[in-house]
């Protein structure tokens, strides 16, 4: 998988939005081979970004602390 995808899940900080975002940019990124997405696909790649940083934040916020 991505290198640059930190863990989110922290004892000391949860993480925040912006860290979601980036670590979902990033997936989505790897998994599609776009940096960038052609004008045609930035819808499809902007919401598949929303999407998962939507399902990370729900999975975070769903564990139990530590």
């Amino acid at each position: 998988m991505c290198r640059s995808i930190k863990t989110l899940r922290r004892a000391e900080e949860p993480a925040t939005p912006d860290e979601i975002r980036a670590a979902a940019l990033q997936f989505v990124r790897k998994v599609s081979g776009y940096r960038v997405p052609s004008r045609a696909n930035a819808t499809a790649f902007d919401g598949a970004v929303d999407e998962i940083a939507d399902a990370s934040r729900r999975l975070l916020d769903s564990f139990a602390a530590r």
